[in-house]
Formats: structure tokens, C-alpha cells, sequence
């Protein structure tokens, strides 16, 4: 990327945690970017929007743990827009609202280089909501007041007039946990009742969400007996109480269910956006990586006689991907495809190969190779030439099957899966943590894949429960010593979390805290 003479800085709010919460400038202004510098409350997900090439520098705080001190990333700042990078400082939820953006903006125009401010949504407003708190109601309150849990430190005398604020409607104190018995006695000292209702939010807008609701008599104890931690925030007023009520995230089927997808990167994002939908935390851990086969021999003999064929047999959306671009690399098109039908085995791969504008001829009703036998069994294959584009490794009963039935099968090679590397401590901190309820496997490649990054010694708490996509994926679990809990009729993802949600559905969220704990 061309830099400029000086750089430019855009101060960004990444919003509360959902990362559907983010702005469409936000995203367009993290594309731009050169570097990335982000804070602990920052999603992760959202780093995925940044260009390959980006450097990112995590600068967070998590309680007095300061990964810089806020001088030091005003003058990063500074240093990088000098360098003429063009700079995207991400920062949770609104960077004008207790987000300390004020200062670097300030910082930034004192050594005159360009910047921009980019609001985000704030917890303030979106975690109540995400409770099922509105912050003000006619009936309730018309007024509604944010402030700060943590005031500047240094300051010799608070400026919070706690008068005024017991007079207001609805408060809500950001960073509101360290500092909480403080803020209710100071509440109650001011003549606000000790009967007002109050509420605890943490990780609010995500699956982690906690909340912990009583009075301005109790939550302080509460918390301290639930050893409730950051980051969260108060809110109190009587629009507490209708909580009870309009609660809708985390009365979601799959709510703070921890989910590990073992897919690999690239393809982990569909099955993720429909566990986030149901309430899920969505725990990317893949356990295969897709390659390119070492060489194009066989396919690139294959394609070279396309008209050859009467059937072109698809057994995952892998195959489609690598086919068609092993295609144009060899200077042909679909018009090569004239006069060949195509067979696929699932719905999301004959949605790939619907998407390149071609029709798909037959689709079996059981997605799973025998499924694809079964759907054959009734036409002439005799003397019929059929091309089957798959993984390196995988099972004969297709193309066995095929030639059964009087077929000519070439298997040609469309890629390979290997193990993506992972390690295996990036999942026992969270088994540890009790953030995992289920493992999904969705091949017999990521089954033995995990094994093999957990090792021969892993055990797994029979509180993980296993998911497989068909029976294929879980034989290969069975083979491995792995006990399936969960399984499903339709073997696609939309299966999986259906079966998911027959499973969990309506069991209580392990991670919600109500208002009797």
C-alpha cells in the first residue's frame, strides 16, 4: 500500500461486543488501514476485516494490567501516522464515551496529523438492551444518565454530584464493578431507595453474557458472594424490573453454549453465523487446513477430456472450488461442461456449483456417499463414464459402488486436507475455563485431526458432548474413542444446529446468573 507523506489516524468504535454491531464505516476505515491498534474489549472477530499485509499491536487494559500506559499509545499513534501509515485505533464500544479518545484526538492534533472520528455503539445503550433493560420507559423514566465507574485517579476531589444523580430516572455506570459498593452507598446516602431495582451486566451483546439483578440493598453483597468480575456494567432505576419480561438474547435456545468448530478457517464462518443466531459462542479451532494436491496431473488430464463424461460426481464444496479453478487455470469454462451432467452430494455443494450458473442434475436424498448409490441405483450406468473430483483420502464405497453398477469411474485428486497446526493449548485454557459445552466435527479429517493435535493422553470431561454431520464423521469418532452425544437427521449445518438445539435447547443457560443466585 502507497503511503502518504504522513499518515492519518481513525479513532474507532468497535461497539459493545457483538460484532454485528459494528459500523460500515468502521469496517470500510479497518480495510484502509496499515496498522491496527486495539484495546482488551475488542472483538476478535472484527480483526478479520483488515487486509492480509496489516500489522496489528494490541495495546489493552484488563484491570491494573496495562499493556501500554495511554502516554505511550498517544505517542504510537503519532510515531505510526508519522511513518505515513494510515493507522485504525479500534477501541470498545464508543471512543468519545469513557473511551479516552478524546485525549489521543487531542494528542493528534497537537503534532498535526489527520484524524477522524468514527462513533461506535456503546455498551451504555447496547448492553441494557441485550439484557432486556430499556433505559427509559414513559410509564418509568424519562431520564437517563451514563457515568463512569473509575474516575481519573489523580484528581483530588470527585466532581460526580451524587445529589443530582439519586434524582434521575435510570443510571448506568460503566466500569461499575471495583467501585460498586461505593456507588450505592453514595446512591443511598443521596435518598435514593434501597428497594431500586439494580442490575450486573458482563460480556453483554456476547453468548458470555452474565447478569446479576436485586437492589440497591443487595447487589453489592450479591456480587461479591457471586465473585462477580469485570468487565460489566450497572444499571439501576425501576426499568430494571422489566427485565422479567422483554429478556430475549439469552432466552436463545443455544444461549452461552461454547461451540468448537473444527471446519477449517475458511469455511468455519456459515456454521458460526448460525450458532451466533441461536445464542452460541462460536469457538474456531480448526483442526484441518484445504491445500492444493502436490501435483494437477490427474485432474488436469481429466478436464483435458471433459467430453469424455457423461456424469462429473461433487462430494463436498472443496472439490467444486479447486475443480473450477483448475478450470480456468486450463484456459476452459463451463461451455466445456456441454453435455455433462453433475451430481452433487449435499445442498452447500450444490449451492457452489449452482453459483458458477450451473444446474445441478442430481441431488441424493441421504447427503453421504451412499446416498449418492442409492439415487444411482435406478439408471443405466452401463458403459457410462464417470468423473470423480474429491479429496486425496477418502472412502472407496463411491466409486466401488459406481463401477458395481457398470460404471467407468476415474477418481482424480482435487485437494488435500493436512493438519492445520493448531496447538492444543489454545483449547485446554478454555476447557479449563469451562468454556466449551460441545466439540462438532463435520469429517472424518477433523476427527482425526484433533486427535492428533490433543495427543494420545487427552481425555475428554463427559461434560463435552461430541456432534458429527452424518454417520461417516461419526464412525471416525467412535474409531478415535470418542463418545457422539448429538445426533442429526440432515446432514448439513443446518442440521447440526438443529440438532443442537433438540440437544440443549431446553436445558438452562450454565453461565446466566438470575436474580435468585
Amino acid at each position: 500500500m502507497k503511503k502518504n507523506k504522513t499518515g492519518k489516524v481513525y479513532i474507532i468504535g468497535a461497539g459493545p461486543g457483538d460484532a454485528g454491531l459494528i459500523t460500515l464505516k468502521a469496517i470500510d476505515c479497518l480495510r484502509e488501514a496499515d496498522v491496527v491498534v486495539y484495546d482488551y474489549l475488542v472483538g476478535k472477530d472484527l480483526l478479520k476485516y483488515a487486509h492480509s499485509d496489516v500489522r496489528f499491536i494490541y495495546a489493552g487494559k484488563q484491570g491494573g494490567a496495562h499493556t501500554l500506559s495511554q502516554w505511550q499509545i498517544n505517542d504510537l499513534l503519532v510515531k505510526e501516522a508519522k511513518a505515513g501509515n494510515i493507522v485504525a485505533r479500534l477501541k470498545g464500544g464508543d471512543p468519545f464515551i469513557f473511551g479516552r479518545g478524546g485525549e489521543e484526538a487531542e494528542k493528534l492534533a497537537a503534532n498535526k496529523i489527520s484524524f477522524e472520528i468514527v462513533p461506535g455503539v456503546t455498551s451504555a445503550i447496547a448492553v441494557p438492551a441485550y439484557a432486556g433493560i430499556p433505559l427509559t420507559h414513559r410509564g418509568l423514566t424519562s431520564t437517563v444518565a451514563f457515568v463512569t465507574g473509575h474516575e481519573d485517579p489523580t484528581k483530588e476531589k470527585s466532581d460526580i454530584d451524587w445529589q443530582a444523580l439519586s434524582r434521575i430516572g435510570t443510571l448506568v455506570f460503566l466500569m461499575g464493578v471495583k467501585n460498586i459498593e461505593k456507588i450505592v452507598k453514595e446512591l443511598k446516602d443521596n435518598g435514593r431507595s434501597p428497594k431500586t431495582p439494580a442490575a450486573l451486566i458482563r460480556w453483554g451483546t456476547t453468548p458470555r453474557q452474565e447478569i446479576l439483578t436485586g437492589t440497591l440493598a443487595n447487589i453489592a453483597t450479591r456480587a461479591k458472594e457471586c465473585k462477580f468480575a469485570p468487565p460489566a456494567i450497572l444499571v439501576v432505576g425501576e426499568v430494571v424490573a422489566l427485565r422479567d419480561t422483554l429478556q430475549w438474547f439469552d432466552s436463545k435456545p443455544l444461549f452461552g453454549k461454547g461451540v468448537v468448530i473444527t471446519r477449517p478457517e475458511k469455511q468455519a464462518d456459515d456454521l458460526a453465523k448460525l450458532l451466533i443466531k441461536e445464542g452460541a459462542n462460536p469457538i474456531h479451532f480448526p483442526t484441518i487446513k484445504i491445500v492444493p494436491p502436490p501435483d494437477w496431473r490427474e485432474l488436469d488430464a481429466a478436464i483435458k477430456k471433459l467430453e469424455d463424461y457423461d456424469w462429473l460426481i461433487f462430494t463436498s464444496a472443496n472439490g467444486v472450488a479447486f475443480f473450477f479453478e483448475r478450470l480456468l487455470a486450463k484456459k476452459k469454462d463451463i461451455r466445456d461442461l456441454k453435455g455433462v451432467k453433475i451430481c452433487c452430494i449435499g445442498p452447500a455443494t450444490a449451492q457452489q456449483v449452482q453459483n458458477k450458473g450451473i444446474k445441478v442434475d442430481l441431488l441424493p436424498e441421504k447427503f453421504i456417499s451412499e446416498g449418492i448409490l442409492k439415487s444411482f441405483s435406478g439408471k443405466n450406468l452401463k458403459g457410462k463414464k464417470i468423473l470423480l473430483a474429491r479429496a486425496a483420502k477418502a472412502r472407496d464405497v463411491l466409486p466401488e459402488g459406481l463401477k458395481k453398477l457398470g460404471a467407468q469411474v476415474d477418481v482424480v485428486t482435487a485437494y488435500e486436507t493436512v493438519n492445520s497446526g493448531k496447538k492444543k493449548s489454545d483449547l485446554e485454557a478454555l476447557f479449563k475455563e469451562n468454556q466449551v459445552d460441545v466439540i462438532t466435527f463435520t469429517s472424518s479429517s477433523t476427527v482425526n485431526n484433533f486427535v492428533k493435535i490433543m495427543g494420545g493422553g487427552f481425555k475428554l470431561s463427559k461434560s463435552v458432548k461430541i456432534a458429527c454431520i452424518g454417520p461417516v464423521t461419526a464412525a471416525a469418532a467412535k474409531k478415535a474413542g470418542l463418545s457422539v452425544d448429538i445426533h442429526q437427521e440432515e446432514y448439513t449445518m443446518e442440521g447440526l444446529v438443529s440438532a443442537l438445539i433438540g440437544y440443549f435447547g431446553k436445558k438452562p443457560a450454565t453461565r446466566k446468573r438470575g436474580k435468585n443466585k
